[in-house]
């Protein structure tokens, strides 16, 4: 007839090296999405949660509404207070501190007085 045999016999079984190639750019988006973004989320949300258990009485935390605090008592696992201003404290959230700031200067003060 009109269709030869060449035509008939081109199409082939997929190769499974082809299939390989498909899936190999997906694969690598994964692990450059793996490297770049959510390990180093990880690593930081660990050194949060150990920092944020770490606080204590004195420590100066900046919150994350930004307010520059000064630790006046650790109440429980969950919550913190805060003091604010002089005489103004406030009762916040663990989670919510952002950084702790630094630690305070010891009492005694060993400056030079002439």
């Amino acid at each position: 007839m009109f269709i030869s045999e060449a035509f008939a016999q081109a199409a082939g079984a997929p190769g499974g090296e082809n299939v390989i190639m498909q899936f190999l750019p997906f694969v690598l988006i994964i692990g450059v999405f793996y490297f770049l973004m959510i390990r180093p989320q990880q690593k930081r949300a660990k050194e949060h949660k150990s920092m944020i258990s770490a606080l204590r009485r004195g420590d100066n935390v900046i919150t994350s509404g930004g307010i520059v605090a000064k630790v006046s008592k650790v109440i429980d696992d969950n919550e913190v207070e805060l003091e604010i201003a002089s005489g103004v404290k406030v009762k916040i959230i663990r989670s919510t501190i952002s950084t702790v700031v630094g630690k305070p200067a010891p009492a005694n003060d060993t400056t030079d007085k002439k």
